[in-house]
């Protein structure tokens, strides 16, 4: 069962991208640009029992390791700001010991060998099987454990 301190609701995001968690809640963090998908995987995440933090924002997403510890981020590859790869690569230097799972609707076999070249845990397209998805998110926690 959530603590007091953990925010359940995944339905909303404010106007700047910022997680909808509580700071005190570490784990599982979701960045999509796309806000429907953004609040699919926080249901998928939410039906299967898990806590996840969402971000539409990877500056605000990368701004949030000065507060909190990222076990498993689901990182969408293709955004306008800054793209998954970019980000991927601020996490290795930021939190290393973080587990990636990429998400993307355009799979490009180069941006997939990058990924997983550089130590992402999985790379999935889109559309994927949720259980599948929630599997690998169940295996990355368990492979960032202390």
């Amino acid at each position: 069962m959530p603590n007091a301190n953990s925010f359940n609701a995944f339905d909303d995001l404010d106007t700047k991208g910022s997680p909808l968690s509580a700071p005190g809640c570490d784990g599982i963090w979701l960045l999509d640009d796309d806000l429907s998908m953004l609040k699919a995987l926080g249901r998928l995440m939410s039906s299967a029992g898990l806590i996840a933090e969402k971000f539409s924002d990877p500056v605000a997403f990368l701004e949030r390791l000065k507060h909190g510890r990222c076990r498993v981020a689901i990182l969408d590859v293709w955004m306008p700001q800054m793209n998954g790869l970019e980000v991927q690569s601020r996490l290795r230097h930021e939190s290393p010991k973080t587990q990636i799972i990429f998400i993307t609707g355009r799979d490009d076999p180069s941006v997939r060998q990058t990924a997983l070249d550089a130590g992402a845990f999985a790379f999935l397209t889109k559309p994927f099987d949720d259980e599948n998805l929630v599997r690998l998110v169940q295996e990355a926690e368990e492979a960032a454990a202390p």
